[in-house]
């Protein structure tokens, strides 16, 4: 079985870095990936997606230093899910990218 996650995208804001329990530094960053279409009538139309993507360890330190809001990224990983509940008892599933490997691209003005 396969489970390949393949995204090049804009980062939607800086990322954070945040330290769990045992010293591993994990990182959620937003990315947006975006298609042009034609649509029926012949109008130009942006559709945007926006994608949620875990870093850990060297990754997510990697992404401090160097990624920021607007940064173009190539991400590669696997599709993940995990259920929560919040603090009101409502129960909620996130659908997420664990990232193997990030390469720069470039900026949005590249």
């Amino acid at each position: 079985m396969v489970n390949k996650v393949i995204l090049i995208g804009n980062v939607g804001k800086d990322p954070e870095v945040r330290y769990v329990s045992s010293g591993i530094a994990s990182c959620t960053l937003s990315l947006a990936t975006s298609e042009i279409y034609h649509d029926k009538q012949g109008n130009k139309t942006t559709r945007t997606e926006w994608h949620r993507v875990a870093l850990w360890r060297g990754l997510a330190e990697f992404a401090e230093k160097h990624i920021r809001k607007g940064t173009l990224i190539y991400v590669e990983g696997r599709l993940s899910t995990r259920n929560y509940t919040d603090r009101d008892g409502n129960s909620h599933t996130i659908a997420e990218v664990i990232a193997a490997e990030v390469r720069l691209l470039g900026n949005k003005q590249n």
